[in-house]
């Protein structure tokens, strides 16, 4: 079941264009709650290519390749309640924020992206009112209804990085990112370690820098368990990848509750 919202009162979409975000199981009572930021290389058509050549729009610049796969798989093979957006970050990125240079990036790993150069401050905000802000609220209003409902959900934000940036490899398949809580990351660094991947602790990111919005306004500011997850790309960029990788945290999220006390007695201790 995925539910989405239409947002058509902004003058950047048309009606017939995507929400900003769409919703896998919406209704799931299910303590865990994944999202994902950088799922999508969809540009709004009132945009047009914003000056990029097709490699860059479907470069890692444009989306975290495979990223909403993953987290989509997760979500239904274990019935929990996914918020994916649906618009390139290059348009706004929802997880920067809107003052950081980084939400309308214009020159990344070597390419330049005209459609970012000089934009005033009401096409920022128009961007922002038809893309970010929904695709917030919908996170806000995942993470209240599961409040209401039961424990304080564990809140998962999945992204995947580049093999290669700015002509440098990186050998780290998977990145387990953290700040001040460590109740998920221990779990996941564990995990993956067991499981034979090269795992990065707060690495190719650390979940200590500033360029981490999603999961400090929403998950930091009230408590809730977190952690991010990064994926390097080359390990889920096609089905099959995401068929390896999905398996392997479907079973690391699952145990979760049990492992960090997620159950009703907890909420009403």
């Amino acid at each position: 079941m995925s539910d989405s919202s239409n947002n058509n009162n902004s003058s950047l979409l048309t009606a017939g264009e995507p929400s900003p975000y769409y919703v896998v199981n919406p209704l799931s009572e299910a303590p865990v709650l994944l999202v994902c930021d950088h799922a999508s290389c969809r540009f709004p058509q009132a945009l047009g290519d914003m000056g990029l050549d097709p490699f860059a729009r479907r470069c890692h610049l444009a989306i975290d390749i495979g990223a909403g796969k993953l987290t989509e798989t997760i979500a239904k093979s274990l019935g929990i309640t996914a918020v994916i957006a649906q618009y390139s970050r290059l348009i706004v990125d929802c997880n920067r924020q809107l003052m950081d240079p980084g939400a309308f990036l214009e020159y990344g790993d070597g390419i330049l992206v005209p459609g970012n150069r000089n934009l005033t401050q009401e096409q920022k905000d128009a961007r922002a009112e038809a893309i970010y802000w929904p695709y917030h609220k919908a996170i806000d209003s995942q993470v209240q209804r599961l409040r209401a409902i039961g424990p304080m959900p564990a809140f998962i934000s999945i992204h995947s990085f580049t093999p290669v940036l700015n002509g440098v490899s990186r050998e780290v398949q998977l990145g387990v990112l953290w700040d001040k809580d460590t109740s998920l990351s221990d779990i996941f660094i564990e995990e993956f370690r067991a499981a034979g991947f090269l795992t990065g602790d707060n690495e190719p990111y650390s979940g200590r820098a500033p360029q981490d919005f999603t999961i400090d306004h929403h998950a930091e500011e009230v408590g809730l368990p977190h952690v991010g997850i990064e994926v390097r790309q080359d390990l889920i960029d096609d089905i099959a990848g995401v068929g390896e990788i999905a398996p392997i945290m479907h079973n690391i999220i699952d145990s979760i509750p049990e492992r960090i006390g997620l159950t009703r007695d907890r909420i009403s201790a």
